[in-house]
């Protein structure tokens, strides 16, 4: 049986666009991607900002499941203006994501469901 969790943070995303968060499957965690919105639901215009505020809004999302970031094994981004502020994004991840670094794939896309969105980050764990 596949166990929701929904961080009480999201559970308006839940109600509106009726997806988990995340989801825990066997011994994975199967995280939705997490977009840097703040507590209004606003993506600051700002990128450094708004990718702490993705890898925080992460950090509630994996310690809701009882995981960190030492446990993630995949990690999938897709950026809006990816060569633009990957430097940036680099930079803010390493605050997070320590040696041993898990698997990265990053994509570059047009758009993202929050207006302003500059990046979403999806990730797997081991639980």
């Amino acid at each position: 049986m596949i166990e929701q969790i929904i961080p009480k943070e999201m559970q308006a995303f839940y109600d509106t666009f009726h997806f988990a968060p995340a989801v825990k499957d066997g011994d994975h965690l199967r995280c939705s991607g997490m977009l840097g919105f703040d507590a209004k639901g606003k993506c600051p215009s700002e990128p450094e900002s708004q990718f702490t505020l993705a890898f925080n809004n992460l950090k509630v999302l994996l310690n809701e499941a009882g995981v960190s970031f030492e446990n993630i094994v995949e990690m999938t981004t897709f950026h809006v203006s990816l060569n633009e502020h990957m430097t940036t994004f680099t930079k803010v991840k390493d605050q997070f994501i320590k040696d041993p670094f898990p698997a990265w794939t990053a994509i570059g896309i047009s758009e993202l469901a929050i207006p302003g969105a500059l990046v979403e980050i999806r990730v797997t764990a081991r639980l």
